[in-house]
């Protein structure tokens, strides 16, 4: 019932979203597209562009889809990916929290709260990742719980692979999924240490495969620098980068959801201490963790990076209705329901993630100059470009009739390396992007070496993007 009428709803938001121009409003949705396009549409195609920064889950699940100009350029069938994700994690929850002898309505009301909240109502009607990686954190909630109580192979290899699937889907995995496994050892460490860690390895696996696969595409088994610049006042600063993530989540979750998750999280710290299974949704907020040290690293700071921390105050909010009587139960999940929309409607307008997803929209308009300027004089021949960058003005121009085998980006290897070190020698076109964060790549470039743009004109700009042409081309 959860699973259905969480679809149902999701699509009601997408077309709602859709209908207003937001479904690809924000540019890590139109650069997850570009990231599942690349590996066919590329000047080198193949495996290698999967790996990346990114984890490589969501773009091998939107690699079919998006082969189809139609779904390349609106995103639909991925954001059909995205609501499917999520109404198959609340299922999950709902079950989980039927094992932890709460009444149905809390298993119906808790995933409702979750579901109604605008941001994360918002994300599951996009193509991007936050909805399968909460669908897979709850489903792998379930799987490890399961397996505490009897923890024989088949529940192992069903919590094994959920791990796996939730640690190559976004960063926070990595924390959910240590904390599960942390979690369900301790609590089973009488079974001995044979049984108890018995899961640790999905999770050793997930982290080598991703490094290697990395090392190959790459060159480095991690790519840790040339992201943003350290900018944030949180930028070794422990207490502010804290202070962020807090603000943030209330920002976005409202008092009462939070308010009922810190209450649930003491009473899964007391469970912890025990040595009771009930801890084990304390695993859901540790996604906190990550964007708490990329603030301390200085990241940008960005709203989004908040979401499943609220989808983990939501979880603890029904583990403490749980501990109530069982005649209490619906009505305090009725009630924890009734404050959240109160707080927060689910197609408010003004929601943090929904104008956070638009934030670029003035500039992706001025844009258009230079891609009419590329559209009455373009020759076939590659541009020089960031896709880190400028992913998402690459999948702009799908609309134009480019492809993304028009540019040369830092997916093509060593093609990327020598048109870095003379561009003039291999490029007629290069691009830059020179507003965001201290400007890309090239822009930087630019700036500091005086020779890298010699043999160019400048001939179009608009919404930070500069757009030269090799001179001695008319």
């Amino acid at each position: 019932m959860v699973f259905v009428s969480a679809t149902i709803a999701g699509t009601i938001a997408a077309v709602h979203f859709a209908r207003l121009g937001l479904t690809l409003s924000h540019y890590d949705a139109r650069a997850h597209l570009v990231v599942a396009r690349r590996l066919a549409d590329s000047l080198t195609p193949g495996w290698r562009q999967i790996g990346a920064v990114w984890l490589p889950l969501p773009h091998l699940l939107d690699a079919i889809p998006v082969l189809s100009p139609w779904a390349y350029q609106t995103g639909y069938p991925v954001v059909a990916i995205s609501i499917l994700s999520l109404a198959m994690g609340l299922a999950a929850l709902a079950a989980y929290l039927m094992r932890q002898r709460a009444s149905p309505v809390v298993a119906i009301a808790t995933p409702a709260v979750i579901l109604a909240n605008p941001n994360l109502l918002y994300l599951q009607s996009t193509p991007m990742t936050e909805p399968l990686l909460l669908g897979l954190a709850f489903v792998s909630l379930w799987l490890v719980d399961r397996w505490i109580e009897r923890p024989d192979r088949r529940r192992s290899w069903h919590a094994s692979l959920a791990l796996v699937a939730l640690m190559l889907t976004r960063y926070e995995g990595w924390c959910i999924a240590l904390a599960l496994v942390t979690i369900a050892a301790l609590v089973n460490w009488r079974r001995g240490v044979a049984v108890s860690t018995r899961l640790f390895p999905a999770v050793i696996a997930s982290v080598g495969g991703f490094l290697l696969l990395s090392y190959g595409a790459t060159g480095a088994f991690f790519v840790t620098s040339g992201f943003f610049v350290p900018e944030n006042p949180a930028h070794h600063a422990p207490m502010v980068a804290l202070d962020q993530v807090v603000m943030g989540t209330r920002a976005l979750g409202g008092g009462a959801v939070v308010g009922a998750g810190m209450i649930g999280g003491v009473l899964c710290l007391i469970a912890l201490a025990r040595l009771k299974h009930q801890a084990l949704a304390l695993a859901i907020v540790s996604a906190a963790a990550l964007p708490s040290f990329a603030f301390f690293e200085g990241h940008p700071y960005r709203v989004r990076y908040m979401v499943m921390v609220v989808a983990g105050a939501g979880t603890l909010a029904a583990m403490a209705i749980a501990r109530l009587p069982r005649r209490a139960q619906p009505p305090a999940a009725v009630l924890l329901f009734c404050a959240a929309i109160w707080q927060h409607p689910p197609f408010e307008r003004t929601a943090p993630m929904v104008l956070e997803a638009q934030w670029e929209t003035p500039f992706r308009l001025q844009r258009a100059a230079v891609t009419a300027y590329l559209v009455s004089a373009y020759d076939g021949t590659p541009i020089l470009a960031s896709m880190g960058s400028l992913g998402h003005y690459m999948q702009e121009t799908s609309a134009a009739g480019f492809r993304l085998a028009d540019f040369l980006h830092e997916g093509n290897g060593d093609l990327w390396a020598a048109a870095l070190e003379s561009p003039a020698r291999h490029v007629r076109w290069v691009l830059t992007e020179g507003r965001a964060e201290g400007g890309d790549m090239l822009a930087q470039r630019a700036r500091t070496d005086p020779a890298f743009l010699r043999g160019f004109a400048q001939v179009a700009d608009g919404g930070g993007l500069v757009l030269y042409r090799r001179v001695d081309e008319k």
